[in-house]
């Protein structure tokens, strides 16, 4: 979906829910926020437009955690998984056995750095795509459909990790429940533009704006 006249600043470190039905724009959205997606308009992220030459540094500072976790998890263990990153950022060993140290123990998957993540339940496997991020350090988290497809039990895992972890978070989602746990602001998109923005209980409150964008 193509983005239309989109006008949207989040201030730091608001927790904002990407509220809209299949194609309204939500996941083109956070792909325009760290490159992946060229835009015809501006974009700018702590005062630093997205463009190429500010991509790598920008990347550095949001952590985009896909939909489906095994678009982001392809070392052959956890630990490697998880390292990754602060890894490429050049860090030393001992600094990144740190970071992954911290990502795992606040995703709650200590005692796993040696399995594969293709070992783990999908439960497990979305927490450590977010692990995968978090060990680098990101003060934006973007997250895309972070609850699809848990059950309950694991969907309350993951909110807990969501709201434990700071910075800002951009949240693309049709969870009203996880929008309720885990946000203080939304945005209502319909067909790649923004149709309301307000708290979450004035969006989700508004029933006959819901229905008009296919929410329901």
């Amino acid at each position: 979906m193509a983005l239309q006249n989109l006008s949207l600043e989040v201030p730091p470190g608001a927790r904002v829910a990407l509220l809209g039905s299949n194609g309204a724009g939500k996941s083109t959205l956070l792909l325009c926020l760290n490159g992946l997606n060229d835009p015809a308009g501006t974009i700018e992220v702590e005062g630093v437009p997205v463009t190429r030459p500010n991509l790598a540094a920008l990347r550095a500072r949001i952590g985009l955690v896909f939909q489906n976790p095994d678009d982001q998890l392809f070392c052959p263990t956890l630990f490697d998984d998880v390292a990754f990153g602060p890894r490429n950022q050049g860090l030393p060993e001992d600094q990144v056995l740190t970071r992954v140290h911290d990502a795992l123990h606040a995703v709650g998957l200590d005692g796993l750095e040696e399995k594969s993540a293709f070992h783990l339940s999908f439960g497990q496997r979305k927490r450590a795509a977010l692990a995968t991020v978090l060990s680098m350090k990101p003060g934006i988290l973007a997250l895309d459909e972070p609850s699809a497809n848990l059950h309950p039990r694991a969907r309350r895992e993951l909110a807990a990790v969501l709201r434990a972890a700071g910075g800002t978070h951009l949240i693309a989602t049709h969870d009203f429940d996880l929008a309720r746990d885990v946000c203080d602001r939304a945005v209502l998109m319909w067909k790649g533009r923004v149709e309301a923005e307000g708290t979450v209980a004035e969006i989700l409150g508004d029933r006959k704006r819901l229905e008009d964008v296919e929410l329901e």
